[in-house]
C-alpha cells in the first residue's frame, strides 16, 4: 500500500524546518488532539485498505518524523500487528519525509538506503529522497522503492525538470538493483507528482504501459489502466499522481507474482464529501484551506496484491 498522508505534523516546532503553520499558535492551529483525530483516521483507511488484514508493506509520504510513526503504531489498533518502521529525516524545507512500515511476522528486512536527489551541479534538492529498501519472504527477494517527486507548486513546466530528475536518479537504482539481481522483482510505489504520461515517468523512468515479453528487464506502469479515476482531485479533473509500478519479473515471477489486476486505487465512501463548487465528489481532507474538517487526506491510497507460490 501507498498513501500521502497530507502533512502528518507532531504538534511540536523543529526550529531547522518550516513546520510553524503545524505548530500550537500558527496558522492552522494544530495541536495534540487534532494530531491524535489524523493517526486515527490513518489507522482507520490501512486497517481497512486490504479487507481483511493491513497490508504487509505501507509506503507513506508527507511523514514529519519518526515521532508521529512511533504514534501510529502505539496508539491506534495498527499496534497490533508488529509493525517495524524505516524512517529518515529528508533535506526538505518543510520536513516531510517518506516512510515505510512493514509486518515483521511476515518479512525478514535485508537492507535500506536512501538516495538524494543530485542535480548536475553535485548540489541536493531540498526534496524527499528514494527510499530503496529489499526483503526476504518465504518464498523470494522483493524490493520496494518508496518516492515522493518534487511538486507543482511553481507551475508543472517549471518544475518538470526536477521530476525529470528524480526519474533518472529512480532509474539508476532500478539499474543497480539489476546489476546484482537480473531477475529482481521491484516494486515501486510513490506520489510522483505526475501522471503516467508525462515526461519525467514515459522518458525519464522509462515505464510502460504494457508489457513486452519478448523484452525483459522493463518497469510496468500499473496505475496507467486506471483512467478516469484519479488519486487526487483539482477542480473537476481528477488525476494520477499516486502510482504503482513493476518489473516485468514481477508479473511473469514463478513464487511472487502479480497482474494488472491486483492493483487499484482504494475508494471508500467515508474518504469523500460532496463538492458544491466543481461537482460531484472531492476527498474529504484534514484542513479545506486553513479551515481544519477533520477528514483524511488530498491523495486517495493506492494498493497491489502480491500472490506468493510455495
Amino acid at each position: 500500500m501507498f498513501y500521502n498522508v497530507e502533512n502528518l505534523f507532531d504538534a511540536e516546532n523543529d526550529p531547522v524546518t518550516e513546520d510553524d503553520e503545524f505548530c500550537p499558535g500558527g496558522m492552522r492551529n494544530w495541536n495534540n488532539y487534532r494530531l491524535k483525530v489524523k493517526l486515527n483516521q490513518i489507522s482507520k483507511v490501512v486497517m481497512a485498505a486490504n479487507g481483511f488484514e493491513p497490508p504487509v508493506i505501507i509506503g507513506l509520504c508527507e511523514v514529519e518524523n519518526r515521532h508521529v510513526l512511533e504514534r501510529l503504531l502505539s496508539q491506534t489498533p495498527l499496534g497490533r500487528f508488529n509493525y517495524r518502521i524505516v524512517h529518515k529525516n529528508s533535506p526538505d524545507k518543510r520536513g516531510i519525509d517518506v516512510a515505510m512500515l512493514y509486518r515483521a511476522d511476515k518479512l525478514v528486512p535485508l537492507r535500506y538506503k536512501y538516495h538524494p536527489l543530485i542535480d548536475g551541479g553535485g548540489d541536493t534538492l531540498s526534496s524527499r529522497e528514494i527510499l530503496e529498501s529489499s526483503f526476504g519472504t518465504a518464498n523470494d527477494t522483493l524490493h520496494v522503492l518508496v518516492n515522493h517527486w518534487p511538486s507543482r507548486y511553481r507551475g508543472q513546466a517549471e518544475t518538470e525538470s526536477d521530476r525529470l530528475l528524480a526519474a533518472t536518479q529512480l532509474r539508476n537504482v532500478v539499474e543497480s538493483i539489476y546489476r546484482k539481481e537480473p531477475k529482481a522483482k521491484i516494486i515501486i510505489l510513490g506520489d510522483f507528482n505526475d501522471q503516467p504520461d508525462n515526461a519525467s515517468l514515459k522518458n525519464g523512468l522509462n515505464a510502460v504501459v504494457t508489457d513486452h515479453p519478448e523484452q525483459e528487464g522493463e518497469l510496468v506502469n500499473l496505475s496507467a489502466q486506471w483512467k478516469p479515476k484519479g488519486t487526487l482531485k483539482h477542480q473537476q479533473s481528477w488525476q494520477i499522481f499516486d502510482q504503482i509500478i513493476v518489473s516485468d519479473f514481477l508479473l511473469s515471477g514463478e513464487k511472487l507474482s502479480c497482474t494488472p489486476a491486483d492493483t487499484h486505487i482504494v475508494e471508500f465512501p467515508f474518504l469523500f464529501e460532496e463538492d458544491s463548487r466543481w461537482g460531484g465528489k472531492r476527498l474529504f481532507r484534514t484542513y479545506r484551506g486553513y479551515r481544519y474538517t477533520g477528514g483524511f487526506s488530498d491523495h486517495l491510497p493506492v494498493v497491489l496484491r502480491i500472490h506468493t507460490i510455495n
